[in-house]
């Protein structure tokens, strides 16, 4: 578990530094320029990191539905060899799908004096100013969408369906609260990730407003990931008794 969130952690670090330090120079230096080449940069970084917070979510999904359903077993079905090679899977995955956008948007377009209606260039909104077919378009968005959204989540889901299965059969209420505190950290990040994900995409072909879509974007690619740690280091019993004990000395 902890190897997961290590990398979670530095995964939600990669996600924010693509966005939040060119958007405070813009502000500071009051421009909202950016190159060709940096554009192409921060969104194959930005696509690298999302997804892998999406693979690593999932992986931590079947994680739990292991360490619930199959206790005995977990230290067996879960050793180093396979969490590491998981983790290698993501990444593998992440990169992948990042090098998919560029090929795309290198091949179709060059850009030059375009407006992006974003803080970031966020990968949906280049791919709408891409110079080809709109059936095309569709096309690479569902196909991406069902390939990196619509399976990892469905693996969470399925992951969830059965721990739910599993919780149910518990004789004891204490068994039951135990098991839904190990999984309440990373149904609250699964639920703020996708929740936020789908919001930005709905926002982005719903509505026209540049205020609108920053906003949501905002949530997305920086809010979300700093709440990360704040929810797994609330979850952890020494953080609590830490802030405990930190309360009682100021009292």
């Amino acid at each position: 578990m902890y190897l997961f969130l290590s990398n979670l952690s530095l995964s939600d670090i990669g996600f924010i530094s693509t966005t939040v330090p060119k958007m405070l120079m813009n502000n500071q230096l009051q421009s909202k320029v950016i190159s060709y080449r940096g554009c192409l940069a921060q969104m194959s970084l930005f696509l690298i990191f999302r997804c892998m917070d999406d693979m690593l979510l999932t992986v931590m999904a079947y994680d739990r539905f292991v360490a619930i359903c199959h206790q005995l077993q977990y230290h067996v079905i879960m050793n180093p060899r396979l969490c590491f090679f998981l983790v290698m899977l993501s990444l593998l995955f992440s990169l992948v799908e990042s090098q998919l956008h560029n090929l795309i948007i290198l091949h179709f377009s060059y850009f030059e004096n375009m407006n992006i209606s974003n803080i970031f260039c966020e990968p949906s909104q280049l791919l709408n100013l891409t110079c080809f077919d709109d059936f095309i378009k569709h096309i690479v968005t569902y196909a991406v969408g069902t390939i990196y959204g619509f399976l990892p989540l469905s693996g969470i889901v399925f992951s969830y369906y059965k721990i739910v299965s599993s919780i149910l059969k518990f004789p004891s209420s204490s068994g039951k609260h135990k098991a839904w505190s190990t999984c309440g950290s990373h149904l609250s990040v699964v639920c703020l990730f996708y929740g936020t994900a789908v919001g930005v995409y709905l926002t982005s072909s719903a509505l026209h407003s540049p205020m609108k879509i920053s906003l949501a974007s905002m949530m997305y690619a920086v809010v979300i990931p700093m709440l990360n740690p704040f929810i797994y280091s609330l979850r952890n019993k020494d953080t609590k008794h830490a802030l405990r004990r930190l309360q009682s000395r100021r009292m």
